[in-house]
């Protein structure tokens, strides 16, 4: 597999970092259960469905000390294997890309889980990131977002855009037009946040804070 060089997204970051590598599948194997991969090592089966991807693939995203936000498997000729991730405190640089995208690389040149050839994509998430997990719609309540449902409501309308309220119990609320509409999490195929000024202002606070906090450690 070899790996394409990281580019460094323009001001205001608005745009995901992506980096990436091809891959070309070897013999068929299979997968064990979720409790055997303490150590990331096993024989595997060929997969191809997103729902068995994610377990396989996450533990290998948290041992090299990031967050999966989101894991899409492309069709077409050749397969693309987009994972989006983030560190703990919700940014990804370029070393931390391409970092990840070595550690997945070896991963998948040894264990060999998909069919044919295919393109890993490892990117992170952009300031217009998608809501992915039910905290990630408290985390940003306050600004503004856009979702899509499953299924039409009531009305037989599938797409959204307002401000987020946060959560009750399992259900998004999110003020539309002056109107607070609350969804079901399960029911909400796509969600993501708008690029507003607000949202770049909190990101440039958030991203000085974290560069002050790696010169103190590196000074200390």
């Amino acid at each position: 597999m070899q790996h394409a060089t990281p580019i460094s997204p323009p001001f205001p970051y608005n745009r995901p970092l992506l980096c990436g590598s091809r891959k070309t599948a070897a013999g068929e194997r299979f997968w064990p259960d979720r409790a055997s991969l303490s150590g990331l090592t096993g024989v595997c089966s060929i997969l191809s469905a997103v729902s068995q991807l994610e377990p396989i693939i996450e533990p290998v995203v948290e041992a090299a000390g990031f967050r999966l936000v989101r894991l899409r498997l492309m069709g077409g000729k050749t397969k693309t294997l987009q994972i989006m991730a983030e560190r703990a405190d919700g940014h990804m640089g370029v070393e931390d890309c391409a970092r990840l995208s070595r550690a997945l690389s070896d991963f998948l040149d040894r264990e060999d889980p998909l069919e044919g050839e295919y393109v890993l994509e490892v990117s992170s998430p952009g300031i217009d990131r998608p809501l992915t997990r039910l905290t990630d719609f408290s985390r940003w309540s306050g600004h503004e977002a856009k979702l899509e449902l499953n299924v039409p409501d009531a009305t037989g309308r599938k797409r959204f855009k307002g401000m987020l309220l946060g959560l009750d119990a399992n259900d998004v609320l999110i003020d539309v037009d002056g109107q607070r509409l609350k969804f079901p999490f399960r029911s909400i195929a796509d969600a993501k946040l708008v690029l507003t000024d607000e949202l770049i202002q909190e990101d440039l606070k958030v991203r000085k804070g974290s560069a002050g906090q790696t010169a103190n450690a590196v000074t200390n």
